[in-house]
């Protein structure tokens, strides 16, 4: 069982406020569970950006890990050049890293993203 702390809340409706805001987006959780890393657990979630939607610069308090099922996207990672992909590729997001993903395409993008995170922080922050 998580105890929920105060700044374990804030930090969560934060996260939440700054997809929400974000109306080309959609993120669902499939699952989450612990693994085999202590004090981490793995979120595994689908993701939808509508034609021309960004995801907004942001971090995660763990990898991602991400396969792309259909569109296209670039993906921009603070320090890296960026990355296009698209159905059947995949990338991989640094812990920490800033970074967002444009929907390049003219439709949906859908991804399959796994987080490996610290247990008990949210899956993702707003970053500058």
């Amino acid at each position: 069982m998580i105890l929920w702390k105060p700044s374990m809340i804030a930090l969560s409706v934060a996260a939440m406020l700054m997809f929400a805001q974000n109306t080309g987006v959609q993120r669902t959780v499939v699952t989450r569970a612990d693994v085999s890393a202590p004090g981490r657990e793995a979120v595994i979630t689908h993701v939808t950006l509508a034609a021309g939607a960004t995801s907004g610069r942001h971090t995660h308090p763990g990898e991602e890990i991400t396969y792309v099922m259909s569109g296209q996207a670039v993906i921009l990672i603070d320090g890296r050049e960026p990355l296009t992909v698209k159905a059947g590729e995949g990338f991989i997001v640094p812990n920490a890293a800033k970074h967002e993903a444009r929907n390049t395409g003219t439709v949906p993008l859908e991804l399959a993203a796994v987080y490996l995170i610290e247990k008990g922080q949210p899956i993702a922050t707003p970053a500058p």
